[in-house]
């Protein structure tokens, strides 16, 4: 029976490209045939798994892939993922999955509510891994986010530290201001901050490795008088502040506490203070998060749309005088990571096991495919409390082309 209803729904669902199937009884059925999407060959050696993908198709089908379950013929991850990511939103859910979906829905806000004791665990189960786990497909600097490709043909290294560069001139940083760095990661930015801007940076996380490493490295770099790692919650910083960067740490705050986050934002701001906010986005409305994600990657994280992000800003008196979208800035970001991580693939099965790397390819590649096809994107969100505390125009972030262009229009 449920072999036969998983026939059903894919016979409906998979239109672009061609998915095959062999099941665990040695029964074969293809799906789709149309131009425009990969062709791909599945073999589910688990008898129980239609009903399990029936049930819950990513899920199923995620965690089959991790425990070598559901086998791709060639290991065709990537096409796998394409497959369904092409396919899938446009079908919609069958008609026994809506209910399933609606409970999803319904018990977001549970799921996300991350009160102080809880937001650590969750930023432990992913932040704690061992650190030889990300030098695998990182840049030196640790930029566990979105990189910025002003040029295509940027190096990873090259795009990160534009990023930084470009959410420094947003910050309109200045020699001796103090910055509040929420969710410093490894430190980067805020040792960024410190170095090449003169400014005074306390940083604070909830990973023990991280803050670890964090404060070597501003020992290592002689800046311990200029920037102050701190093992703490956000919600726990008492003092005021120039600015406030955020980057990559509000995905895991939770639709509960998006008001008392950009609360404690504006509390943080001196008067002319200025924020930036770095997020993944949703160009959809607000939904909920991947069941694979929310169980083996990001437990308590959500990618906000921007109608509930700005929803709580509004009602925090804070004013956006800057809001920019990146869009396939994150996909390239992911695939450098991908490439990066797959040259090590041997590294981590060594500090993990086989299943671990399947877990990560799985991950790695489902972020960059939603990006690519799944109208994700990043959100920038520079905000203040006062609507005169950044200049009128955006042209101070592109100095180099306001020059030129005041001296072609005046030839």
């Amino acid at each position: 029976m449920w072999q036969n209803l998983l026939n059903t729904f894919l016979e409906k669902a998979i239109r672009k490209g061609r998915l095959t199937v062999t099941y665990a009884d040695g029964s074969q059925r293809s799906f789709g045939g149309a131009p425009g999407g990969p062709v791909v060959a599945i073999h589910i050696s688990d008898p129980a798994l239609p009903r399990k993908i029936v049930m819950d198709l990513e899920l199923a089908v995620c965690e089959a892939y991790m425990d070598a379950r559901l086998t791709i013929e060639g290991d065709d991850l990537y096409g796998l993922m394409t497959l369904g990511l092409i396919n899938l939103p446009k079908a919609g859910p069958a008609w026994w999955q809506k209910p399933v979906d609606a409970l999803h829905y319904a018990m977001r806000r549970v799921a996300q509510f991350n009160p102080v004791g809880k937001a650590q665990a969750n930023v432990a189960h992913h932040y704690d891994l061992s650190s030889k786990l990300y030098d695998l497909f990182l840049d030196a600097d640790r930029q566990y986010s979105c990189a910025y490709f002003s040029d295509p043909k940027m190096s990873l290294e090259e795009a990160q530290a534009a990023k930084k560069a470009h959410i420094a001139g947003k910050l309109l940083i200045e020699p001796g201001m103090s910055v509040l760095d929420i969710g410093c990661g490894w430190g980067g930015m805020a040792l960024t901050l410190a170095r090449d801007y003169g400014a005074k940076v306390v940083g604070v996380t909830l990973s023990r490795e991280q803050h670890a490493i964090a404060v070597q490295r501003a020992r290592d770099a002689g800046l311990e008088g200029q920037v102050e790692f701190r093992l703490q919650d956000y919600r726990h910083v008492t003092e005021t502040f120039d600015r406030v960067v955020s980057v990559g740490m509000f995905e895991h705050v939770g639709t509960p506490h998006y008001r008392e986050y950009f609360r404690h934002v504006r509390q943080f701001l001196k008067e002319d203070g200025v924020a930036l906010i770095h997020t993944i986005g949703r160009t959809t409305p607000p939904g909920a998060t991947n069941q694979f994600i929310t169980k083996y990657i990001f437990p308590g994280g959500y990618v906000p749309a921007m109608s509930e992000t700005m929803a709580a800003v509004e009602k925090e008196a804070l004013v956006a005088t800057d809001v920019e979208v990146w869009r396939l800035h994150y996909a390239e970001t992911l695939k450098h990571w991908y490439d990066r991580f797959m040259e090590n693939a041997d590294v981590a099965e060594q500090i993990y096991d086989a299943r671990f790397v399947r877990m990560w390819r799985l991950y790695l590649i489902a972020s960059e495919l939603t990006f690519r096809l799944n109208n994700q994107v990043v959100f920038q969100f520079q905000l203040t409390r006062d609507q005169e505390a950044v200049p009128l125009t955006r042209d101070y972030l592109y100095p180099g082309e306001m020059v030129q262009a005041h001296a072609t229009a005046a030839q």
